[in-house]
């Protein structure tokens, strides 16, 4: 039998905290599920934002995720539905939104969206 790491989570979603022990060789997410804790997640395979996390301490390996860049994931922020437990874990559940802006919105043009330009001027 696989090692396990206690793992507590605060799902800032819902105000509430969960404790689950996630053997060292299983995603934390699926495994969260099995005992019975709903956490956000979308597409299940590491490509989007939606069950990012926060690492507020130990460790955590994710090489197959993705939909985090390097810098985000120096940063502590990590997607479960990919990860595995170093160590005994807390961490935090992000809005998906402020993650997606935190690695995509230096991409995006910011203010206000005008509209009826016209395409050439007279």
């Amino acid at each position: 039998m696989a090692r396990s790491h206690t793992v507590l989570i605060h799902n800032r979603q819902t105000g509430t905290c969960h404790t689950v022990e996630v053997p060292a060789d299983r995603y934390v997410l699926h495994t969260a599920e099995d005992q019975d804790v709903t956490l956000p997640f979308s597409c299940r395979n590491g490509a989007c934002t939606a069950c990012a996390v926060r690492v507020l301490s130990g460790e955590i390996y994710q090489p197959e995720a993705m939909g985090l860049s390097p810098q985000l994931r120096a940063k502590g922020y990590a997607l479960l539905c990919v990860s595995y437990a170093l160590s005994d874990l807390e961490v935090e559940t992000q809005d998906e939104d402020e993650v997606y802006e935190l690695q995509f919105g230096q991409y995006f043009g910011k203010g206000k969206v005008r509209r009826g330009l016209p395409l050439e001027e007279e």
